[in-house]
């Protein structure tokens, strides 16, 4: 099965990209104006976040979102057959500040966010550096998507590392200079042990996860920006926040990457990932004491 969907797709990503783009318009008719895939949601998100934007800003945010989002996808698909060099025009990266943590023999931690196109970042990443890319991701249920998506995130050289299995695999993959890759704003699996602050209007959990482990061992962080340019161009920005975490107190770490992530939605609002829901879990009283933003608890 998995030989026989590989096919297929590696043809189609032979595909130039004005064909792509003309089949992903065809999808975003589907899936938004008949499939109305997770809408609602899209709806009630945008909602919480941009309260102060009137429906029509809000619903031309919903419409570009799932245009951008099923460009992602084709996207991906089309990494398959794309060339080193066509993928260096459309994708450029800022990286000299990482290149001297990398000089200084320094580990790195990076964080992101659900920016599209996410793949096309972790992919420009792993080109770029000279040290082992250690992505963590969860894996797809699917056999044959999983080995096909492996095979597309390992293009640069990549070594995924399943979540699941991230605490075994670890210790042996740190005994020398690496970077890791991190999508630091998932719910926690735990809500009770996650960190509580406001995010974009709203409390919201976050892991604690990427912060406890940048601290514990020292290593340096930076965050990542993902800039849609235009349609299939994109610019990663990355922004060194410290060479050493441990030297930050507890919760500053994840302060700082919910003003920074903030910033980016901000600035960018159709290029995140609206349709999972961001604010699942309600506050309460019982969070009180993983409550960790710098202003009173709701």
């Amino acid at each position: 099965m998995y030989y026989l969907l590989y096919g297929i797709l590696y043809l189609f990503s032979l595909l130039p990209f004005f064909i792509l783009y003309g089949i992903s318009n065809f999808l975003f008719f589907i899936l938004y104006h008949i499939v109305g895939y997770r809408k609602e949601i899209v709806a009630e998100n945008l909602q919480f976040a941009f309260p102060n934007k009137s429906a029509e800003e809000r619903e031309l945010i919903r419409k570009n979102f799932y245009q951008n989002l099923i460009d992602n996808f084709i996207e991906t698909i089309k990494s398959l057959s794309l060339s080193t060099k066509t993928f260096d025009k459309r994708v450029t990266i800022e990286f000299e500040d990482v290149q001297k943590l990398i000089d200084k023999g320094l580990n790195i931690q990076f964080h992101s966010g659900h920016q599209i196109n996410w793949e096309f970042a972790s992919l420009a990443i792993s080109k770029k550096l000279t040290i082992p890319w250690l992505a963590v991701y969860m894996r797809i249920s699917s056999q044959p998507l999983e080995r096909l998506f492996l095979k597309i995130r390992t293009k640069f050289g990549a070594t995924m590392v399943e979540r699941n299995k991230y605490q075994s695999m670890m210790p042996q993959l740190m005994k020398k200079q690496y970077a890791l890759g991190l999508i630091a704003d998932q719910n926690p699996d735990n809500v009770q042990k996650g960190y509580w602050l406001n995010f974009l209007n709203r409390p919201a959990p976050f892991q604690t996860g990427p912060e406890k482990g940048a601290m514990r061992y020292k290593t340096a962080v930076v965050f990542v920006n993902i800039i849609r340019v235009k349609r299939g161009y994109y610019h990663i920005a990355c922004k060194v926040i410290t060479e050493n975490a441990a030297t930050f107190s507890n919760g500053e770490v994840t302060r700082l990457y919910r003003d920074f992530l903030e910033d980016c939605i901000t600035k960018n609002p159709s290029t995140y990932l609206w349709s999972h829901r961001r604010w699942k879990f309600e506050w309460q009283d019982i969070y009180s004491k993983k409550w960790i933003d710098n202003i009173p608890q709701p």
